[in-house]
């Protein structure tokens, strides 16, 4: 009877991320260079910006950007769709794996939305960004108050030099959804 053979522990792996984002950024560099050095004019402003490839490795959707913006999309489509096989096995003689994935190209919607945010908040900036003007405080240039003058009796006390106004706006008696609107006089009331 024969003994059996006890099996070793795997090693710890060496690297320091997983193996599936390592491939992803294998690919995106492979497909990258080919990109270059393909000389179609429609693929000239065009960047892989991620590629997402399934646990399987059937398939990896590859992202792309183009200066082009969106206008250009459907013809950097045609271009990639004819240059696929090329890529694909350009991604075969350089990846050591045991598949190829079949590339399958997507424009990368988060880069359009970020730039749409963008150019909104450049559009319209919030009020805070147009208030650039420091707000100055009358009272800090006054003297300062003495302590006879908060010990004095209430009456004697003169009336200050602004006056406070509350409005509402929103003639209804009702109270609910009223605003209170703070309006301060420098002058004397």
């Amino acid at each position: 009877m024969a003994k059996p053979m006890k099996r070793r522990a795997a090693a710890p792996s060496q690297h320091r991320y997983p193996r599936e984002a390592r491939l992803n950024q294998s690919l995106r560099q492979v497909i990258a260079e080919e990109l270059v050095a393909i000389d179609d004019e429609h693929l000239d402003l065009v960047t892989i910006t991620s590629i997402d490839v399934d646990p399987e490795m059937n398939r990896a959707i590859v992202f792309f950007d183009s200066l082009n913006g969106e206008d250009a999309d459907a013809e950097i489509l045609v271009a990639l769709a004819r240059y696929r096989v090329r890529l694909q096995s350009s991604v075969a003689r350089q990846i050591r794996s045991k598949k190829t994935p079949i590339l399958e190209f997507r424009p990368d919607e988060v880069i359009r939305s970020a730039e749409r945010i963008e150019r909104i908040l450049r559009e319209n900036p919030s009020p805070a960004v147009l208030d650039t003007e420091p707000e100055t405080d009358t009272e800090t240039d006054a003297e300062p108050e003495t302590d006879a003058e908060t010990d004095a009796d209430p009456e004697t006390i003169a009336e200050p030099a602004s006056s406070t106004n509350l409005e509402t706006i929103d003639g209804d008696d009702d109270d609910e959804n009223e605003v209170a609107v703070l309006d301060i006089a420098d002058g004397p009331a």
